[in-house]
Parts: structure tokens; C-alpha cells; sequence
């Protein structure tokens, strides 16, 4: 079984475009740490939301 190819478009329930969020960028934070581990690279990740709230990584202090 292969996974179904989705079609990218805006999430129109509220609640759910939220919830992907959240979940995506816990899983895009993740991989910008081990991409840092890994090639010991200095990385630097801003996010904003929907709401204008600001969410950061950095690999460093």
C-alpha cells in the first residue's frame, strides 16, 4: 500500500488548520534539530501563526 498524493490547499475548519500547525511545526523543529546534530550546521528557524504569534529555534545560544 502507498500513500495517497494530497492536494495542497488551505484547511478551511479553523480548529483543524490549527491543530496541522501545531503538528507541523513540532515535526519541522524536529528535523531542523537533527539537521544540526547531525551536520553540526548553526540553524535558525522563525515561524509566525495565523495570529502573528512568533515561534523560534536556534541550534545555538
Amino acid at each position: 500500500m502507498t500513500r495517497q498524493k494530497i492536494q495542497i490547499k488551505k484547511i478551511d475548519n479553523t480548529a483543524a488548520r490549527q491543530v496541522t500547525f501545531s503538528k507541523r511545526r513540532r515535526g519541522l523543529f524536529k528535523k531542523a534539530h537533527e539537521l544540526s546534530t547531525l551536520c553540526d550546521a548553526e540553524i535558525a528557524l522563525l515561524v509566525f501563526s495565523n495570529t502573528g504569534k512568533l515561534f523560534e529555534y536556534s541550534s545555538t545560544r
